[in-house]
């Protein structure tokens, strides 16, 4: 079943919540979370509304909570705050006896969605017809549990920010070329600090089926799937021009799914670990653009008020599908997981989860 067809059949919130105050939806979601002790567990993404992570067992990047939430034996519901391929990755890696729900099943991922199955199955059609076997896949963590598998099935990997060296270094010791997936502007700038020149990096389109690329076929080293985070590219040059015009003591932090030209001209870039932590070891007194989203931007703000802290972007929004985890659709799963009817339950088929599971293994046995 396609994420479309799921979110079609999905029921929606009942009026009910819509006449509740905050102040209610809180004190319901503290004491079902009381009841249910540890049967219940709620992870919640760095990128979540502030009202959901302060009820979230443990936050952090999706790998890491998909990570935590299979080590967490004792949890029968996982109720995952963040989007639909995070909650894919742990229903992949819990036990079967696990349930993983997603408390909105509109909470997706643009960049996800960028790259479905039947495209990237056509793309590998064609780019195997121009290259012979000397392409590897590697997909973003930040993809369809559908893509994943393809990779796993075709000798590759997944990578997330953080290990996106690592593993592009890997990959080029098992074949010449590397198509990578969904994300272009990861694909790009982890390949050009790794020494690989841009002449050498190619652009798949998708939707027009056409490889972008100017010159010998042959020299081309990187294939980066046409794919963008929508909150990552409205980071620009002319934020970063504006930031050193108005705040030259302004250090400018960017996570790499930003563009090349934005990550060339900033002083620093990296994962929302490494942002996070960048901020916590950062000098009192210190000044800090960061490109990144915006319910992280904020929440760093509020925790480290001994520090200048702005967005790179001062007209950013919080991610739109991120956002749509809300307090009313958490208290909502909470309260049909009590009822004994969960709703959203998020379920991988079986024969998918397992070459995903390849995918993901060939990562955590590297990096």
């Amino acid at each position: 079943m396609s994420i479309l067809e799921q979110v079609l059949g999905t029921a929606m919130l009942p009026e009910k919540y819509k006449a509740m105050t905050d102040e209610e939806m809180h004190l319901k979601i503290s004491e079902i979370k009381q009841r249910l002790g540890k049967s219940l567990f709620i992870p919640g993404h760095h990128y979540q509304r502030e009202e959901v992570v302060i009820h979230s067992d443990s936050t952090g990047d999706s790998l890491q909570l998909a990570q935590v939430s299979a080590d967490n034996k004792e949890a029968k519901y996982i109720v995952f705050c963040g989007v639909h391929f995070m909650a894919e990755t742990a229903d992949i890696l819990t036990n079967d006896d696990q349930l993983v729900i997603l408390p909105d099943m509109r909470a997706g991922c643009s960049m996800a969605d960028m790259a479905d199955i039947h495209q990237t199955e056509s793309a590998w059609e064609k780019l195997s017809m121009l290259f012979g076997d000397t392409i590897i896949p590697l997909t973003y963590v930040n993809s369809t549990a559908a893509i994943k598998a393809f990779v796993g099935r075709n000798g590759g990997a997944t990578v997330t920010s953080s290990n996106a060296k690592e593993m592009v270094s890997w990959a080029f010791t098992e074949k010449e070329r590397i198509l990578f997936l969904p994300d272009q502007h990861l694909g790009r700038n982890t390949a050009y600090d790794l020494g690989v020149p841009l002449d050498q990096m190619a652009v798949w389109d998708p939707i027009n089926e056409v490889l972008d690329y100017q010159g010998d076929l042959q020299n081309i080293k990187v294939i980066l799937w046409k794919g963008h985070c929508s909150v990552h590219e409205n980071f620009t040059v002319k934020n970063i021009e504006y930031v050193r015009e108005h705040y030259p003591e302004m250090n400018i932090l960017v996570h790499p799914e930003c563009s090349r030209e934005v990550v060339e001209k900033s002083d620093y870039d990296g994962s929302t670990a490494y942002i996070i932590k960048m901020i916590e070891q950062a000098e009192p007194g210190s000044q800090w653009a960061i490109g990144t989203e915006m319910n992280l931007v904020k929440r760093l703000m509020d925790r480290h008020p001994d520090k200048k802290i702005i967005s790179l972007n001062p007209y950013m929004c919080p991610c739109l599908t991120m956002n749509r985890i809300d307090l009313p659709h958490l208290l909502w799963s909470l309260e049909s997981i009590e009822a004994g009817e969960p709703i959203n339950i998020i379920q991988v088929d079986q024969e998918v989860a397992q070459y995903a599971i390849l995918a993901l293994e060939r990562m955590l046995q590297r990096a």
